[in-house]
């Protein structure tokens, strides 16, 4: 062995120490900045994955198939002749604010499962990929506009065969369902922030059946406004899920386009514009 390859094979520690790697500059160095088309492909192929965690979870469309069928059949023939003398009369005011509360538990679950992949380790993959860090939180949610279409669709189609005729016509509906997709949507990410807030899965679903239950049920989904008394008709008045469900009974009844459709396009934009940061900023924080 000559001398210059004993030398070359010499591991000094100035050598050593710049062999070390800091692990914060590793992760620093997979972490990039995706341009606006990078990240909707990195959005698009975790929706993907979304998809197919779906498909093999079949269990997960539970709340999609059943809930519309139970609650529209079983809201309309309980409180139908109490409330509007008739099931047939109480249908015009019943679906849309089915559709709503539909919505708001399809939507919950999204922050249930964020954090059980986050329990399970999966983000935890995401830590050394060079993607933006809105892809893994966005993707899943866009899957979910599936879901969210489904359960929508099936409570509409419900309330037809049990005697619902909507006065909008093919259209009305359509935007209707559309705008309930839209609500649906952007308060996900409401639960989606809790998701990267919460400590478990059990948590998180505690935390927004807290939130559900007064939105949905304070609010003029399955009453009038006006039969309430004073200071719950205030509140009622202000409550997003109030301006959803009287714009989606304007386009379902009437077909029109009224300010409550773009009081309810303002709220989700507003909600979206909020919790979305958050969500991020959290998410950001835990890796």
């Amino acid at each position: 062995m000559t001398q210059s390859t004993m030398t070359s094979n010499t591991v000094t520690p100035a050598t050593r120490g710049a062999q070390r790697v800091d692990p914060a500059a590793a992760v620093a160095r997979t972490t990039s900045h995706s341009s606006l088309q990078e990240t909707w492909v990195q959005v698009l192929a975790m929706a993907w994955r979304a998809l197919k965690k779906m498909r093999r979870k079949p269990e997960q469309f539970f709340d999609v198939l059943v809930q519309p069928l139970l609650f529209t059949a079983m809201f309309a023939f309980i409180f139908g002749g109490a409330i509007s003398g008739s099931v047939s009369d109480y249908l015009p005011i019943l679906i849309p604010g089915i559709l709503a509360q539909t919505a708001l538990t399809v939507c919950m679950a999204t922050g249930v499962q964020l954090r059980e992949d986050m329990d399970k380790g999966v983000f935890d993959r995401f830590k050394s990929l060079p993607i933006a860090r809105i892809a893994p939180l966005a993707g899943p949610m866009i899957a979910d506009l599936i879901r969210y279409g489904i359960a929508s669709v099936l409570t509409l189609v419900t309330g037809l065969l049990i005697g619902y005729r909507p006065g909008g016509g093919v259209l009305g509906c359509v935007l209707g369902v559309a705008l309930t997709v839209i609500a649906g949507w952007s308060l996900a990410w409401i639960f989606t922030w809790l998701g990267t807030m919460a400590r478990s899965a059990q948590s998180v679903q505690g935390i927004s059946m807290m939130i559900m239950f007064p939105l949905t049920f304070l609010s003029n989904a399955f009453v009038p406004a006006q039969t309430l008394p004073g200071w719950l008709e205030a509140f009622v008045k202000v409550n997003p899920v109030s301006h959803v469900v009287s714009a989606v009974r304007d386009l379902f009844n009437d077909g029109a386009v009224t300010a409550e459709v773009g009081w309810a396009v303002i709220g989700c934009a507003v909600v979206v514009a909020i919790f979305a940061p958050l969500a991020v900023r959290s998410y950001s924080r835990k890796m």
